[in-house]
């Protein structure tokens, strides 16, 4: 940043990528094989600052007709503001579904340009609570046969050292309960007794059911069981929260401050999803409302969105390596991050913002469509 005046936003530009799967994955209630990707650059004069979400291409246009407006030409310290002005903007488009992750979009976008303009790692604007930031090794996509999770569990374990890892089970909403079983046990061999092992069910059973399966992998040592019900079950979360050994843990759908006070008194551990609940802005907010209701915050999916504010965060449990996300991230960007030993260090090489720059031929080569607002718009 040069001279004494407050730099201002004067642009957004935004891009919807296709990214095809490495491979068919599925969980307990979803099927994809391409994952979307809506990248937000934030201009300030030459400094450029990048944010992103992962959800439906109509992020674009929500964020270009109603969003853009109310970031463009306000200061690019005030990412707080901005926030709260588009978090109205959305009042009668619907603040969650797409109208939240693209807020969250722009919102990180604007952090990491604020970072950029001061010259320095995010996590350094933000104060560090910790110097490194735990992750667990997530995927083990229903669709994948044995071959391809033990290779998956082996390399998180073996060629990366991170000690937790996590599978989907609750395939085909609930209805194969034998495989769900057998994946854990195989899922136990591979890692063997010390590395923590998680699940997910995607909100696949009901509760009775997540009860009774819950009981039989016991004998596995599942440490973590994420979503064994809805997530807008919130009696039958508490239910199995109470009934079972492993800590229950939901919260990756939440949108706003209010449904996470909800949810709160019904699980172990809190999940939020910065490209989903309003970006860094309410994710941190987020992890407050956790502390004070007396529980850890875990982040999901999107490592390299979350890993500076996470740094931030006394209450931080871990963030999810996700599969899927580290491929495209790895892929789109230069300056991602190393999870070898089973931790973060955001920040730690002194590159200001997020420390990430797209490349240049991956965002040609993956773009569906693009779209600009500035300063000088109509």
């Amino acid at each position: 940043m040069t001279g004494s005046a407050t730099p201002t936003v004067d642009g957004l530009r935004v891009w919807v990528l296709d990214f095809p799967t490495d491979a068919p994955e599925a969980d307990g209630t979803a099927t994809w094989t391409s994952t979307t990707m809506i990248l937000v650059q934030a201009g300030s004069g030459a400094t450029r600052g990048y944010g992103w979400t992962y959800g439906a291409a109509a992020c674009a246009d929500v964020i270009t007709d109603l969003l853009a407006e109310h970031a463009i030409g306000r200061s690019a310290f005030d990412v707080p503001a901005a926030n709260e002005a588009m978090h109205r903007a959305l009042r009668n488009a619907g603040r969650p579904g797409v109208g939240g992750y693209a807020l969250s979009a722009v919102d990180t976008a604007l952090w990491d340009l604020k970072a950029r303009l001061l010259d320095l790692p995010l996590a350094d604007l933000l104060g560090r609570a910790q110097d490194s930031v735990p992750v667990y090794g997530s995927g083990g996509f229903t669709t994948y046969d044995k071959g391809q999770l033990d290779t998956q569990l082996r390399g998180w374990l073996e060629q990366q050292a991170i000690p937790r890892v996590k599978i989907k089970i609750g395939e085909a909403w609930g209805t194969r309960e034998g495989r769900d079983l057998a994946r854990i046990r195989q899922a136990r061999h591979v890692i063997g007794p010390d590395a923590e092992l998680y699940v997910d069910a995607n909100g696949a059973y009901s509760a009775k059911q997540a009860i009774r399966l819950a009981r039989r992998f016991e004998e596995y040592g599942v440490r973590w069981f994420e979503e064994p019900v809805s997530s807008d079950d919130l009696a039958g979360l508490a239910r199995v929260r109470d009934a079972v050994t492993a800590e229950v843990a939901a919260g990756e759908y939440g949108f706003t401050l209010p449904y996470f006070a909800a949810m709160a008194p019904t699980v172990d551990c809190l999940q939020a999803d910065a490209t989903r609940c309003g970006g860094l802005t309410v994710w941190l907010r987020a992890a407050a409302l956790a502390q004070a209701h007396g529980l850890e915050m875990s982040g999901h999916c999107a490592p390299h969105v979350h890993a500076h504010a996470a740094a931030s965060v006394p209450n931080l449990r871990h963030l999810e390596w996700f599969h899927d996300h580290v491929r495209i991230e790895d892929l789109l960007f230069d300056g991602t991050l190393d999870p070898t030993g089973g931790e973060l260090h955001p920040g730690r090489n002194g590159a200001p913002g997020l420390g990430l720059t797209p490349r240049q031929d991956v965002l040609e080569r993956h773009t569906r469509t693009t779209g600009t607002a500035s300063a000088d718009s109509p």
